[in-house]
């Protein structure tokens, strides 16, 4: 587990302790996990027609992608396996770009971006 894991779990588990998350608002209740208000409202049939059939949009499943070729990498030993998952990366990188329109940088994504540096690396 990573350093900020480990201090986010430990401020939830102080919070818990204190009594910060008891009595709030819809506590017992159900999430909503279908909130779809900031999609347009003449979009929503659509969408929720598309998601129901397993459909995601090409930028979403390009950056799927990209998050499990990151997983795979952590089992990668020799150097030729990373050099080749580092070229199947940029290649996802060059279509994310082009699905997006504009060029992609993870390291606007820091975190992200400071995992692959270091598995690159070895």
């Amino acid at each position: 587990m990573y350093l900020i894991d480990e201090l986010a779990e430990a401020r939830i588990a102080e919070a818990i302790e204190r009594g910060d998350f008891d009595n709030l608002e819809g506590a017992g209740r159900p999430l909503d996990l279908d909130d779809d208000l900031l999609v347009p409202e003449e979009l929503r049939v659509a969408y929720r027609i598309l998601k129901n059939a397993g459909y995601l949009p090409r930028e979403l499943e390009l950056r799927r992608e990209i998050t499990e070729l990151g997983q795979l990498m952590q089992c990668v030993q020799s150097a030729e396996a990373r050099a080749a998952a580092g070229r199947r990366l940029r290649a996802l990188m060059l279509r994310l770009s082009m699905a997006r329109g504009c060029e992609v940088d993870l390291r606007g994504e820091a975190a992200y971006f400071a995992k692959l540096a270091a598995r690159f690396t070895g």
